[in-house]
């Protein structure tokens, strides 16, 4: 973890704790129910999710034509939530041959939290959110994603609104592969776009 993402972390746990200790203080909720609402939000915010959201994708061509239509109803047959406490759009950009999908959050980082699990710690870093939308070529480079010439980049900006997920393509060669299987190959990187599945 870099030093920034370190002091950016203890910055949002004492304005989170702050938080807490108002909340409590004007009698409005008690600690434990802070910390049970907490759990129980992040008990169904899974990457395993997404990678079966994806499996089906590949799988199912009519599912695929839903999520990418409506993504929240989409991943809603599957039982899956695409927003937090409030409800939220879900857009899911397909990568193709000519173009690679990156997700990102400019403002903080706003994500698909239940279908991606917990984000990581350079998603949310300043660095990451600025530079991705500016140079996203060299940033995938950083990530190891190396893409062909002539491949379209499109950087997609999260709000509390909306959250954007990626539909990585699916590998030559699995066309065998049970949804279970299928789901094993995704990352969770590939759900954002910073790499390749």
């Amino acid at each position: 973890m870099a030093m920034s993402d370190h002091h950016d972390d203890a910055v949002l746990s004492r304005q989170v704790r702050l938080l807490e200790t108002l909340l409590e203080d004007k009698g409005i909720v008690g600690g434990d129910t802070v910390d049970e609402v907490i759990d129980g939000f992040l008990a169904g915010a899974s990457l395993l999710n997404g990678a079966k959201v994806v499996a089906r994708a590949w799988s199912d061509p009519a599912f695929k034509e839903r999520l990418l239509t409506d993504g929240a109803s989409a991943v809603a047959e599957l039982g899956f939530a695409s927003g937090g406490v409030q409800k939220q759009r879900l857009r899911v950009a397909e990568n193709t041959e000519s173009v690679h999908n990156v997700i990102v959050c400019t403002l903080c980082s706003c994500y698909p939290l239940r279908l991606l699990g917990p984000s990581p710690g350079w998603y949310k870093s300043e660095a990451y959110r600025s530079r991705v939308v500016r140079e996203p070529l060299v940033v995938l480079g950083e990530f190891g994603v190396s893409l062909p010439d002539g491949v379209k980049v499109t950087v997609w900006d999260s709000s509390a609104e909306t959250r954007y997920m990626v539909l990585p393509r699916r590998p030559d060669g699995t066309e065998g592969l049970s949804e279970g299987e299928l789901a094993a190959l995704v990352t969770r990187n590939g759900l954002i776009g910073t790499a390749l599945v």
